[in-house]
């Protein structure tokens, strides 16, 4: 049910008219990443927390987009998003 609508206050000789919309809060990141140090070959797990679960995210490494591979693992558990990095390497940093 939506709260958006044109409102209408009628009092038979006069009608004042409203028009409501109303907006959804942007996501934020409300748990930022944390600076991660490994030794080469394990696996490194990044998370961040959402304001709002479920949303489209997308995972950037030096600008260059990630893609779920053998490589990296992406997940997404309610408002929470997870990059997983498998077999890290002095590259990975």
């Amino acid at each position: 049910k939506t709260d958006a609508g044109l409102y209408t206050c009628d009092i038979g000789t006069d009608v004042a008219k409203s028009k409501v919309s109303v907006q959804e809060k942007p996501t934020e990141v409300t748990k930022q990443l944390e600076d991660t140090t490994s030794a080469v070959g394990q696996d490194i797990s990044l998370s961040c927390e959402l304001s709002k679960p479920d949303v489209s995210i997308r995972w950037y490494k030096d600008g260059k987009a990630i893609r779920k591979s053998q490589k990296y693992d992406l997940q997404q558990e309610g408002t929470r998003a997870i990059l997983i990095i498998h077999d890290s390497t002095v590259k990975d940093s």
